[in-house]
């Protein structure tokens, strides 16, 4: 079985939403780049990111984040969150 860790992102931070509420955000890190290393280093072969402003929005709102965490990290990142392919 292969686990896939995920990082939700909100306002560039790391959260969990209760019971799906923007609203009610439970934040864990301020660093989304820190947290993605920690599973790196806890031996994740992938990360899934997910864009809740995005997916609010309807378009990326947490490009800069992504862009960090993937640019530190050696392995497969996947974005969810309607974040269509943004040129760089």
């Amino acid at each position: 079985m292969n686990v896939i860790p995920a990082i939700d992102l909100l306002g560039g931070r790391c959260v969990r939403l209760y019971q799906g509420d923007y609203e009610q955000p439970q934040i864990f890190s301020q660093d989304p780049v820190a947290i993605a290393q920690q599973w790196v280093d806890q031996g994740a072969t992938r990360l899934h990111l997910v864009d809740l402003d995005g997916a609010k929005a309807g378009k990326p709102e947490n490009w800069d984040a992504i862009r960090k965490i993937v640019q530190a990290v050696s392995i497969p990142v996947e974005v969810g969150g309607d974040c269509a392919p943004i040129s760089e």
